[in-house]
């Protein structure tokens, strides 16, 4: 593995009650890297995501972070969903100072109170909540509510950022306002992010790195039974972009490729195939 791959997966399966779900896959992300997932529904993405964060275990395979076997949960992973993870009798600012107070700070295992707050704040300035610190989960709108859900995970400085739909439940003006303001703080702190979504708008949009797992190729066996896999692995440019470039000719050209290839069960394309354009895909 490279020093530089945080994140590696080799010839990882995994299956519930019999069936696969994820098969064969391979897959090693840089720091730095952000990385959207996309694919058909049933695909596997959120078991993916699973994986890695440690809540479930490979049937087979290896998932690395920094060379080691991922193991249970840690502050090494920090995970967004799209349900908000506030609690709602906690402030913003108390909602973000938890963590620090089980898991302490980067560097400090035993931080003050004093110290919690000053870091909380920090983060709270970081996604332009400084002034709603004092304010409840249900004072906030919902994008509010996302953006402190970030801070609470960033606090404690995971190794990458897991995000599970982060956007999902929110209206398409705020969605966007959203995917803005990740990519500004992505681009800022240099954040390593695996972040899955049903849109490809959406992940060709934030991403330097776009992933499709499908379901939907040719492996010689029943498509029912054979799992999920890699099937697309496109690099994107590695900088934030205006929202203009939705409209651009090859942004939309790359979204109907993948539409084609990943979400078309009647498509079926061979292994030998896949577009596996990234410098760092690889297949065992």
């Amino acid at each position: 593995m490279s020093k530089n791959h945080i994140l590696h997966l080799e010839d990882v399966y995994k299956g519930y009650a019999g069936k696969n779900v994820l098969k064969n896959i391979d897959l090693a992300i840089s720091e730095g890297e952000f990385c959207s997932v996309v694919g058909p529904s049933g695909c596997g993405k959120s078991t993916l995501l699973r994986l890695i964060l440690g809540q479930d275990l490979p049937d087979k395979g290896k998932v690395l972070l920094d060379g080691k076997a991922v193991g249970l949960p840690d502050k090494r992973r920090g995970v967004v969903y799209q349900k908000y993870s506030l609690f709602p009798n906690l402030t913003v600012l108390e909602n973000v100072m938890l963590g620090p107070k089980y898991l302490g700070l980067p560097n400090n295992t035993s931080p003050s109170v004093s110290e919690i707050k000053e870091a909380a704040m920090y983060y709270l300035k970081r996604v332009r909540l400084e002034n709603a610190a004092h304010k409840f989960p249900h004072e906030l709108s919902g994008g509010m509510q996302q953006r402190a859900a970030i801070a609470q995970t960033l606090i404690v400085q995971p190794k990458i950022l897991l995000m599970d739909e982060p956007f999902g439940a929110l209206d398409p003006d705020t969605r966007e306002e959203l995917q803005v303001f990740l990519l500004e703080l992505w681009e800022a702190m240099g954040l390593t992010v695996l972040f899955v979504t049903h849109s490809l708008e959406e992940a060709c949009f934030v991403g330097s790195r776009l992933l499709a797992l499908s379901q939907y190729y040719n492996s010689g066996v029943d498509f029912q039974s054979h799992g999920a896999t890699i099937v697309e692995d496109h690099p994107l440019e590695r900088v934030a972009h205006s929202t203009e470039i939705k409209h651009n000719a090859h942004f939309q050209a790359l979204i109907s490729d993948v539409r084609a290839k990943a979400f078309n069960p009647e498509l079926n394309q061979f292994v030998k195939d896949f577009n596996l354009n990234h410098q760092d895909s690889f297949r065992t």
